[in-house]
């Protein structure tokens, strides 16, 4: 394959090559502290100011009850009024409390719409309490949705691009009540690690006793390190744990090669290797063609107009390479140059992972999505 067709397959594969067993991270990227930690919340709420794309109140009954008990709060009386308004919509609101905040700080929502509106664009969230899992307030949302996508509709047909029924507010929830936790109290805490493996779990040990110059980590299993703050002799347990987030290690992770159906995504792992093995990729092609002739009689003539079938068929092969052999050991640069040298496009790349990885061959953990 030339030079620019290699790399369009390359592109076209959008192949990520993952360097982790070389580079070293931080902590805070690796783990995360117990205790330290966001609480989701989530509401009913109403979103007003649609041009047209809201719920069908006849459709949408709960959209009309929850319109009802906010008018009549702000002391507007409908009972047995007969209203349908097409620029309200009925929604689900989500958030996260992030950790250690504040009352009066923000955060970001998502607003989606439960009705058969057919478009948030534009439209505003009226304040809507978030209820956290305990079923108390913790925050309240209200704000002008941004939507990501469009609909645009005809007599004929429908057009849609994105999800306009789906918006955020950034931003979007003031902080009404703090989740209590007092960080200051604890002695002990554990490190959980976001990939469990065990030398990973034990470098992060080992880093963290030779910063402080003592026995302050201990490994339990692979996926927690406990922590003895009172071993750290930090003035506060703020202060320890911003030292110990930046302690520096060098992850292990397992080979991996993670490919997604739907869009042709290939991950390959830099630990990935594969035995010998020898590969063929198929390239036969069949084509139908159909050109039906129309034949007419002469003018004035007696007989009919009839349509003659024409079809013409070829079965062509395009793949003109041979077998590729791989040899043992092969790395992940020798493994995407011979696909290349096959000219392997990126969905015949994941048939050809998915049947080295049935012969044996494959050293790695095979993920499809």
């Amino acid at each position: 394959m030339s030079g620019p067709g290699r790399a369009l397959v390359l592109s076209c594969m959008l192949m990520c090559i993952a360097s982790l067993g070389h580079a070293t991270v931080r902590l805070k990227d690796l783990v995360e502290f117990d205790g330290v930690r966001g609480n989701d919340l989530l509401g009913y709420g109403l979103v007003v100011g649609l041009d047209g794309t809201g719920d069908g109140i006849r459709n949408s009954p709960f959209t009309e009850d929850i319109l009802s008990n906010i008018l009549e709060r702000l002391g507007v009386n409908v009972t047995g009024e007969q209203f349908r308004p097409r620029n309200v919509a009925a929604v689900i609101v989500t958030a996260t409390l992030p950790p250690f905040a504040r009352a009066g700080g923000r955060t970001d929502v998502t607003v989606s719409a439960i009705g058969d509106a057919s478009s948030l664009l534009g439209g505003t969230l009226v304040m809507t309490p978030l209820n956290g899992a305990d079923g108390a307030i913790y925050a309240v949302a209200q704000g002008t949705v941004i939507a990501g996508g469009a609909s645009v509709e005809g007599q004929g047909v429908r057009e849609v691009r994105g999800v306009p029924t789906s918006g955020s507010i950034p931003l979007g929830a003031r902080v009404e009540r703090e989740v209590d936790f007092d960080l200051s109290s604890l002695t002990r805490i554990r490190l959980a690690l976001r990939v469990p493996d065990f030398s990973t779990a034990a470098q992060i040990e080992t880093e963290i006793n030779r910063s402080f110059e003592r026995r302050v980590a201990m490994m339990t299993d692979p996926g927690t390190v406990l922590l003895d703050l009172a071993a750290t002799g930090m003035s506060s347990v703020a202060h320890a744990l911003a030292r110990i987030e930046n302690i520096r290690v060098t992850p292990q992770t397992k080979a991996r090669v993670v490919v997604d159906q739907r869009s042709g995504t290939i991950v390959l792992g830099e630990d990935v290797r594969i035995s010998r093995v020898a590969v063929a990729q198929g390239g036969l092609t069949l084509r139908v063609e159909e050109t039906p002739i129309v034949v007419q009689p002469n003018p004035f003539a007696e007989g009919e107009t009839v349509i003659v079938p024409r079809t013409n068929v070829g079965i062509e092969d395009g793949n003109k390479v041979g077998l590729a052999e791989l040899r043992a050991g092969t790395s992940l640069s020798e493994i995407v140059a011979g696909m290349n040298a096959l000219g392997v496009a990126p969905r015949d790349m994941i048939d050809i992972l998915n049947s080295i990885n049935a012969a044996g061959a494959l050293h790695a953990e095979l993920i499809v999505r």
